[in-house]
């Protein structure tokens, strides 16, 4: 069943900083800043190809529904869009137990090789059993994000 988060004026940017739970996980890709913002944000259906716990994405009007392994469902709502340094996107609905809101942001800087660094930060509300079991699965979500870059950045060569 899907359920509503918290209300929308309740999770802006602020959030990122605020939130009760944030994960952050980096990685280097080879490609340029341009080509990794333009597969975050703009080739949405391809997210599948290239980030193994996703496999659906499908825009939307204001952002786009995402399925994950395990069933887990999202319907998200794009708060920033700025070509070539972040994406970001709030969580509007979703049938995981326990989560109250949820926003995650890509931050996109240059490296000195020409490539990019790649910054995920994942922030959260929820259930304190929620908050626990997200906190001890930080190794499989930093592993899940840095494997997701590498497979990104093959894409993105080829």
């Amino acid at each position: 069943m899907t359920r509503r988060l918290r209300p929308t004026r309740q999770v802006d940017l602020d959030f990122l900083v605020s939130a009760p739970l944030r994960l952050v996980f980096a990685a280097d890709a080879a490609a340029p800043p341009d080509a990794v913002h333009t597969a975050l944000a703009k080739d949405t259906e391809g997210w599948t190809a290239w980030f193994d716990a996703v496999t659906a994405a499908v825009p939307t009007a204001t952002g786009r529904a995402v399925g994950l392994r395990g069933g887990i469902r999202f319907e998200e709502t794009v708060l920033a869009d700025e070509p070539p340094r972040r994406f970001a996107y709030r969580v509007d609905a979703t049938n995981a137990p326990g989560l109250r809101a949820l926003l995650e942001e890509w931050a996109l800087s240059p490296t000195a090789a020409g490539g990019t660094r790649v910054r995920w930060t994942f922030a959260a509300d929820g259930r304190p059993a929620l908050r626990a079991f997200l906190l001890m699965s930080r190794p499989g979500l930093g592993l899940s994000f840095r494997s997701a870059v590498r497979s990104l950045d093959r894409r993105l060569a080829s």
